[in-house]
């Protein structure tokens, strides 16, 4: 990224785990950052681990598109445009439920947070990357593992995760004519309190429940921002960062 360039960024579910970690490897690295997420306090206890940096948090459900029509003109009002949108927010759902007892509405949570949250954040930072001067920007989508092979019970994240891949192509193929880059990490067994499960134990698909081996959350971030941080006439497309040992390669 050069001098010239400005470093605006959104980052939704910056409140806790992969987002926190990624909005303060940003305001550490001088991007100016908006924080958010759907409780204010934990958006403060993320902008605390950075005290040096530009941010603004704005409590927001990226479910709600008015909400999210809000955040991106706070943002667009306060620096001027956005850079980079890292697309993160999402929920697992509830846990161990078999698909023939999850209730719709459970269903539904999933999928208006980690889909339609993410068309909503998306479609917004499509319009201001191209419109604004100059043209163009970057989206990163925080997929899954999931996103290629599902965990046991899982089917609401599963779905919406795959779903998440063809938006991220879709994107950025459309965004080619706007100089709008649009790519996707696929993350496996981070650090966070989401994971912490894991590594007590989690279901395998043979039946069995056995701890599974984590990475520094760190490790993450500092991948999202070399993906941020490329000129735009580079893409990195996906990326798959996971535990180097997390059963998933050769099912384990």
């Amino acid at each position: 990224m050069t001098d010239r360039e400005s470093k605006i960024a959104v980052v939704t579910g910056a409140g806790s785990g992969i987002g926190r970690a990624v909005a303060v490897e940003l305001l550490r690295a001088g991007w100016s950052v908006t924080l958010t997420g759907r409780r204010a306090q934990r958006l403060d206890d993320t902008a605390a681990l950075a005290p040096e940096g530009d941010f603004l948090a704005v409590r927001t459900d990226v479910a709600q598109p008015e909400q999210v029509a809000a955040l991106f003109a706070a943002t667009v009002d306060r620096f001027g445009r956005v850079d980079l949108l890292f697309n993160n927010a999402g929920t697992f759902g509830p846990g161990g439920v078999a698909v023939e007892d999850l209730p719709y509405e459970a269903w539904r949570h999933v999928v208006d947070t980690n889909l339609n949250g993410a068309f909503l954040c998306a479609q917004a930072a499509y319009r201001q990357m191209k419109e604004q001067d100059p043209q163009g920007g970057r989206i990163i989508n925080n997929g899954s593992i999931a996103a290629h092979t599902p965990r046991p019970h899982s089917a609401p994240y599963t779905a919406t995760k795959h779903a998440l891949t063809g938006l991220t192509k879709s994107l950025s193929l459309d965004g080619r004519p706007y100089n709008i880059a649009v790519g996707q990490i696929d993350i496996g067994n981070a650090a966070t309190d989401m994971t912490a499960r894991m590594q007590a134990g989690a279901l395998q698909a043979n039946g069995e429940v056995a701890p599974e081996p984590v990475m520094d959350v760190a490790d993450v971030a500092r991948t999202v921002r070399h993906m941020a941080e490329l000129p735009l006439e580079a893409n990195v497309q996906f990326a798959t960062v996971l535990a180097t040992a997390m059963p998933y390669v050769g099912r384990g």
